[in-house]
């Protein structure tokens, strides 16, 4: 079965809609998907068999992601479509209107994953416009968008829930992105720590994601004003990028965190993020859009807990309570418990045994064997077994 991905963004951009495509796209070929990606080109990317980049322009105030041609994104996703059986989109931009004009020329089914909540996050890039009248059109585009389907696939249970009550009646599968368990077991905390000045038996508490305004890394600040009072000696990390990075600088200044945050940029997915991680005590996280949380099981999967919000895609993630633990969304109770996770480690060294068993049943092996079973019920083809919806 040959499948055509469709995509306003991917790698170079680091982000979690790249993450997934990226990782579906290898793990499928173990079920017999083959898979084409037309997506945008960010500078002088190196050809790749099987991916076709379309020319595009920065998008006004996001340099990191690019506005693709309309012309050139359609004529390459009807070229590209025309030895497929199928039409996966990404993003709801100019790639959703390719894919599904090339699937209605050529007959060929055409899905969608839905990995953004747009309604929540439209005022961070347009505060000067009324937020209410931001989210009603959120809300219109994403349910006009998700009826003109033949499927739509969702990360969590919380946005097939967010989906239905947009009046979206095109049938919605919750199917969350795997994760390489083996890409995250391996780090070496040790020479990460020693890269970056950090003593060996200094506390540290791991944020890993795009350092933007709707990931609520503000909350974990405040929440790190209060961790300090049981132990002062730790250091909070921010690892990635992003439209938020000088606001959350000012307010750390200002919260007199400065020898206590570390923002240190973007890091390699095969070697140097895998060792950030291993070289943690503890995973933070506090976003209240997020669709699933990725990062939440990359941690696990490197035998780190977690603790962090249970708010919309995490709560499917974090409801187990298995390798995680979540406070009350109150950044002084955050604070506390992370303080006193890092002061009694002996008391939560369960979670840590917990977290990488538990981030097997998220693997990507399995979660590829549930989207090519979906591909072949919407194409029609042999061998499709009913989707299992995901809710662990």
């Amino acid at each position: 079965m040959r499948v055509l991905m469709v995509s306003d963004v991917y790698f170079p951009r680091v982000n979690g809609v790249s993450t997934s495509i990226e990782t579906f796209r290898r793990s499928l070929l173990a079920q017999g998907v083959g898979v084409k990606l037309v997506v945008p080109r960010y500078g002088d990317e190196a050809e790749e068999q099987g991916i076709v980049r379309v020319a595009g322009r920065p998008v006004p105030g996001d340099p990191e992601d690019r506005l693709v041609g309309w012309r050139a994104m359609h004529r390459a996703v009807l070229a590209e479509a025309a030895d497929c059986d199928l039409i996966h989109v990404q993003t709801p931009f100019v790639a959703h209107y390719a894919g599904l004009k090339a699937g209605g020329a050529l007959g060929l089914p055409v899905v969608a994953t839905y990995h953004t909540l747009f309604e929540e996050y439209l005022q961070h890039y347009a505060p000067f416009l009324p937020a209410d009248w931001l989210r009603g059109l959120a809300r219109r585009v994403s349910r006009r968008q998700c009826n003109a389907l033949d499927a739509v696939v969702v990360p969590s249970t919380a946005m097939r829930e967010r989906l239905e009550s947009y009046g979206v009646t095109s049938p919605l599968h919750v199917l969350p992105t795997g994760i390489p368990l083996a890409q995250f077991a391996g780090g070496n905390g040790l020479d990460f720590r020693r890269r970056h000045g950090i003593p060996e038996d200094r506390p540290l508490a791991l944020f890993v994601g795009r350092v933007a305004h709707e990931k609520n890394i503000g909350f974990l600040l405040e929440a790190m004003v209060h961790a300090r009072k049981l132990r002062p000696d730790l250091l909070l990390m921010i690892a990635g990028e992003g439209p938020a990075m000088g606001d959350l600088q000012k307010q750390a200044a200002t919260l007199d965190l400065t020898g206590s945050v570390r923002f240190v940029g973007y890091l390699d997915r095969r070697q140097g993020l895998p060792d950030c991680y291993a070289a943690a005590d503890v995973f933070v996280f506090a976003s209240r859009t997020e669709t699933q949380g990725l990062v939440l099981l990359e941690a696990m999967a490197a035998g780190l807990p977690v603790i962090a919000l249970s708010e919309m895609g995490t709560t499917d993630i974090l409801a187990p309570g298995r390798g995680a633990f979540s406070p009350p969304c109150d950044s002084e109770a955050f604070g506390e418990m992370l303080g006193h996770f890092i002061d009694h480690p002996a008391a939560w060294r369960h979670l840590g045994d917990e977290a990488p068993i538990y981030a097997q049943e998220w693997s990507d092996a399995a979660m590829a064997w549930r989207l090519a079973q979906l591909y072949r019920q919407v194409a029609g083809k042999p061998g499709a077994a009913s989707p299992q919806t995901v809710t662990a």
